[in-house]
């Protein structure tokens, strides 16, 4: 049976268009498209703030010097001085020795400094309070018309009765002198007993 020919040609061209969008299709989908990017690598973690345990601490100053005898004190001392601790400074009653040029006298008033801050050994220091008798053993500030006790304690006798038998007593067992010239040492670390008499004779001999 002969087919008609001009019956079957729209036909051909009909599926021969559709052969043609599927294969144009097809290339718009091969790999046309960009594949999604990779996350960005994420960057180093931040460091940590600087803690308070960080911040450096302040420098340590170095060790007050230690005094075997009170020969050394009276050799090294500005001003020795008997008198009163006061609310405001200081009452001097005598001045055992005095350094050339020092205008202290017995009645006078004078200002006690504290020790520098940073020096380690300041926390086993005693403080002196108004009340109590003492014989100091003092260097004056250069800076400052202002006084402090040599080494801390080592510079502090306490004194308790009257005239030349008052009994001297260092202030600290350990800050202490071992002897009035040479130094005892089986008395070191034991703390030092005197008389004012005794203290008046070594001041007097000072260099």
């Amino acid at each position: 049976m002969a087919v008609d020919l001009r019956r079957t040609r729209p036909l051909w061209a009909t599926a021969a268009a559709v052969l043609s969008a599927a294969a144009l299709a097809a290339c718009g989908s091969g790999g046309g498209a960009d594949p999604a990017a990779a996350p960005a690598p994420t960057s180093a973690a931040p460091t940590s703030a600087p803690t308070p345990t960080d911040v450096a601490p302040p420098p340590i100053k170095g060790k007050l010097r230690g005094y075997a005898t009170v020969r050394q004190l009276s050799d090294t001392a500005d001003l020795v001085v008997r008198g009163e601790v006061e609310e405001a400074g200081f009452r001097v009653d005598e001045v055992l020795r005095a350094t050339t040029g020092s205008t202290a006298r017995a009645g006078a008033r004078i200002t006690l400094a504290p020790l520098p801050a940073g020096v380690p050994d300041m926390a086993h220091m005693s403080k002196l309070e108004a009340g109590q008798v003492v014989v100091l053993y003092l260097a004056q500030d250069p800076a400052a018309p202002t006084f402090r006790t040599l080494s801390g304690d080592f510079g502090v006798f306490d004194l308790t009765g009257s005239g030349a038998e008052a009994v001297a007593t260092t202030r600290s067992q350990t800050m202490a002198v071992s002897g009035l010239n040479a130094e005892d040492p089986a008395a070191s670390g034991h703390g030092f007993r005197t008389t004012l008499g005794q203290l008046r004779a070594v001041a007097a001999q000072a260099e």
